[in-house]
């Protein structure tokens, strides 16, 4: 039987569209493959259809998932497709279908002896270790508006996971976080729900002069952390082992 790849765009809709299509197939799942985005060189003897992305269709597999899988295996596999991996989207396919296959599907995610599971299960701890990483380095600059400005660069697309985070611990205050690798913003107006925006072409000089107070703020703070720094103890090694460079150049205290 010839090999179906089904072209999927880069996000959760999109992949899980593509889940939905391979089981409206009824063919089986061995010869089906979701592949994200396009390639270079296709491959001989194989159909590629191009699947786009729906919203009901999506939910219905999330739906499915979490009654089937449970909540652990559904955030897992969110994580895992928030990664920049571009076989992301065959590896949650494979999973969804070793774990509805499995009496319990609830320990699907225990099952590592499956390649795709464990693709999965260590795409999804890299995004968590993304994340606890950036709810730590995360700092915030105050504009002359008083909103509160960040921006990031993370490897995997986390600004989803963090809004929870921040905007649970700043309810009071309006807040932005942008993503630059994505254009996309979390936008937290204060006492309210936050939102998504996206803006690929995005000015960052639209966004204001930062308050006069901020600036103080962050020269008195890098000189802080500067002061205190004991000399004969300096480990850029081991500092940089626990705080990659990659995070520096978006704290203040490292400007």
């Amino acid at each position: 039987m010839e090999e179906k790849y089904l072209i999927c765009e880069d996000s959760l809709e999109g992949v899980f569209t593509g889940v939905y299509e391979a089981y409206a197939m009824q063919e089986g799942h061995d010869h089906i493959h979701i592949q994200i985005g396009e390639e270079e060189n296709f491959r001989l003897f194989a159909v590629y259809i191009r699947i786009a992305a729906d919203a009901e269709k999506a939910a219905k597999v999330a739906r499915t998932i979490n009654q089937r899988l449970g909540i652990e295996a559904y955030l897992d596999i969110c994580r895992a497709l928030a990664s920049e991996d571009g076989e992301k989207g065959e590896a949650v396919y494979k999973t969804v279908v070793c774990g509805l296959k499995m009496k319990d599907g609830s320990r699907v995610m225990g099952n590592l002896a499956d390649n795709s599971v464990h693709k999965v299960f260590e795409l999804a701890r890299c995004t968590r270790n993304e994340v606890h990483h950036w709810k730590e380095f995360l700092r915030f600059q105050e504009l002359e508006n008083g909103i509160l400005f960040s921006k990031i660069g993370p490897r995997s697309n986390v600004v989803t996971f963090l809004a929870p985070h921040f905007s649970d611990r700043l309810p009071l205050f309006d807040f932005i976080i942008y993503d630059e690798k994505r254009g996309i913003f979390v936008v937290h107006p204060k006492k309210k729900e936050w939102y998504l925006v996206t803006d690929k072409d995005f000015d960052e000089k639209e966004i204001g002069a930062y308050a006069k107070e901020e600036m103080e703020y962050q020269e008195l703070f890098t000189f802080f952390c500067h002061k205190i720094a004991i000399k004969e103890r300096k480990n850029l090694k081991l500092q940089r082992n626990m705080l990659p460079l990659r995070f520096q150049e978006y704290m203040v205290e490292f400007g």
